[in-house]
Parts: C-alpha cells; structure tokens; sequence
C-alpha cells in the first residue's frame, strides 16, 4: 500500500430493531441496517442510526449530553443494556448481524 492510500475503517452491518414511533418518524420498516465504522458500541450504533436517519436523532439520546432518554431501552437478546456503558463493545452477534440491537419505548405508569 502506499502511503497515499487511504484507509478505509472496516465496517459492521448492525441490524437495528426499532418501536412503532421511530419507525413512523423515520419512514423505516421495523427492523433496518446500519453500517457502523470501527468497535460496535451502544454509541456507535446510535451514531450510524442518526446518520443514516437524521429524523432519529435526539429521539434516543438527548442531544447535548448524548445520554440515553430516560423512557427508551436497549436491549440484545433478553439482556437489558440500557444502562450500560455507552462505550462497552455490544456481544459479538450482533456485530456480525446475527442478532439485532433492539430499541424499545418502555412505559411508566401505576
């Protein structure tokens, strides 16, 4: 390779499986898939998502401090990542697109 190469990250494809309002604000179907450069985080995966749908972003993160949304929760499988490192690596089928980063409206209510 020369030095003037550029290099190119490698990429994950992640599936991201979203709940109804997203899907109607986004105009996607329930589940869809984001390319995310580099190590596949909670963070990652959320950057690719508000990249590749603008309309999302915010929705999952408040916008300033990029924390989770205090009524949204992610999930792989049955584990609840919601509070989770925003920066841990999420389990490896999911960087291989076996299993989907799910995101879910949870409800409050007595």
């Amino acid at each position: 390779m020369t030095p003037d190469a550029a290099v190119t990250p490698a990429t994950s494809p992640v599936r991201v499986r979203l709940p109804a309002p997203l899907r109607e604000l986004a105009q996607v179907a329930r589940e869809i898939t984001v390319e995310v450069p580099g190590d596949v985080t909670q963070r990652s995966v959320l950057d690719a998502l508000e990249r590749s749908h603008p309309a999302l972003a915010g929705t999952t993160r408040d916008r300033a401090s990029a924390r989770r949304r205090a009524f949204i929760r992610f999930y792989v499988g049955e584990e609840d990542l919601s509070n989770a490192s925003p920066d841990e690596p999420l389990p490896p089928g999911v960087a291989a697109g076996r299993e989907p980063f799910v995101v879910i409206g949870a409800m409050a209510g007595g």
